[in-house]
């Protein structure tokens, strides 16, 4: 997996984006109160003074979006959790929403979002090509490519193969934004290949001839960089087990977070749940115990498959609430136990293609 430096030692421009802003809005009556009307108007297309269930679909999108999930339809995994942020304003059986519940709800939402940026925040950097330039001109840059080099090296394929290939393995803290991205491939690594001309040398490609190559087309693509700057969004997260362990050891938050994240979960007639629901109150517990949503971390789904597997919680069995509690008690052991051993360290870029003065989500920008 790729580790980061720390964003420190990056020069380009940065905005630091670690719930404070949040927690002021909501915090500031006055403010959060104008906030919700704004985005209550915007929402009440029929302007009856209640949100339907299609009237809050955009919400819901944009709290997804939020949350960094993938669109809705995409992912079976996270589809449920629109349905559950949707159970939030509906309770699961309202047709519609008044203003005071949806503030109500708003506000939980975004505190919430507000303490994971708390414990994880968002980095956004301007690259316009001077880490890149300095990079390539600087100390590190021979010991480095030499060192992709050899990864690459049992490629066989032309010197463009290679540089393409090595562009790839680039990071941001090089200089280089997600080579992954179809706009940033489109409108900078592509146009810096054709403006740059490569010179072949023939096969088969030698460490001597890929530096002096590379390093052409990394100025081009810096060149680029200065010219359309790109705007990209740096997060790291790395999920121990530590908030598990600190939710676990306290038995009033833990008793009052079970209670809370029960609450939506449908009971028979006889008091008793289905353990179909556990994946859903996990979810519902996830933030306070210092996990993501699932379907948002692969390798985290991973572990809280496993952790299912061990506690035989799939049988779709009914069982009384205590016993509920107690499987999902042991679901965040194993979890713990799990992430203890081996913890997970996610390093996500991902490209802001909307100018960060207006963002595109119909809930969280600020009102005009």
């Amino acid at each position: 997996m790729e580790t980061a430096e720390s964003t420190s030692s990056m020069k380009q421009q940065q905005q630091v984006l670690d719930g404070s802003n949040i927690m002021k809005l909501v915090g500031n009556e006055e403010v959060f109160s104008s906030f919700v009307d704004h985005k209550f108007q915007e929402l009440d297309r029929d302007r009856d003074g209640q949100l339907s269930v299609k009237e809050l679909q955009p919400a819901v999108a944009d709290i997804g979006a939020a949350l960094g999930l993938p669109a809705q339809g995409s992912s079976p995994d996270s589809d449920h959790i629109y349905s559950e942020v949707l159970n939030e304003f509906t309770h699961g059986k309202q047709e519609k929403v008044s203003k005071i519940e949806f503030r109500e709800v708003l506000s939980d939402i975004l505190l919430g979002m507000a303490a994971g940026l708390k414990r994880d925040p968002i980095v956004i950097l301007r690259m316009d090509g001077e880490d890149l330039e300095e990079f390539i001109n600087g100390p590190s840059y021979e010991p480095e490519m030499a060192s992709i080099f050899s990864q690459i090296e049992s490629l066989d394929g032309s010197m463009r193969d290679f540089i393409i290939k090595a562009l790839d393995k680039l990071t941001v803290e090089q200089g280089m934004p997600p080579y992954s991205d179809s706009w940033v491939m489109s409108n900078i690594v592509e146009p810096a290949i054709q403006s740059c001309a490569i010179d072949e040398h023939g096969k088969p490609v030698s460490q001597e001839t890929f530096l002096v190559e590379f390093k052409k087309i990394a100025d081009c693509v810096a060149q680029r960089l200065k010219e359309q700057p790109v705007i990209v969004a740096h997060s790291e997260n790395t999920f121990d087990g530590s908030g598990i362990k600190r939710l676990l050891s306290n038995k009033f938050e833990l008793d009052k977070t079970m209670t809370a994240a029960l609450e939506n979960v449908p009971k028979d007639r006889n008091g008793k749940l289905s353990k179909d629901y556990l994946r859903v109150a996990l979810d519902a517990v996830a933030a306070s115990a210092g996990l993501p949503p699932i379907g948002a971390v692969v390798q985290m789904d991973v572990v809280v498959s496993e952790a299912f597997k061990m506690v035989n919680a799939d049988d779709g069995k009914l069982v009384k609430e205590d016993e509920f509690k107690k499987l999902l008690t042991e679901i965040l052991g194993s979890i713990m136990l799990q992430l203890e051993g081996n913890p997970i360290a996610i390093s996500s870029n991902s490209v802001v293609h909307e100018p960060l003065a207006a963002p595109s989500s119909t809930l969280l920008q600020p009102s005009s």
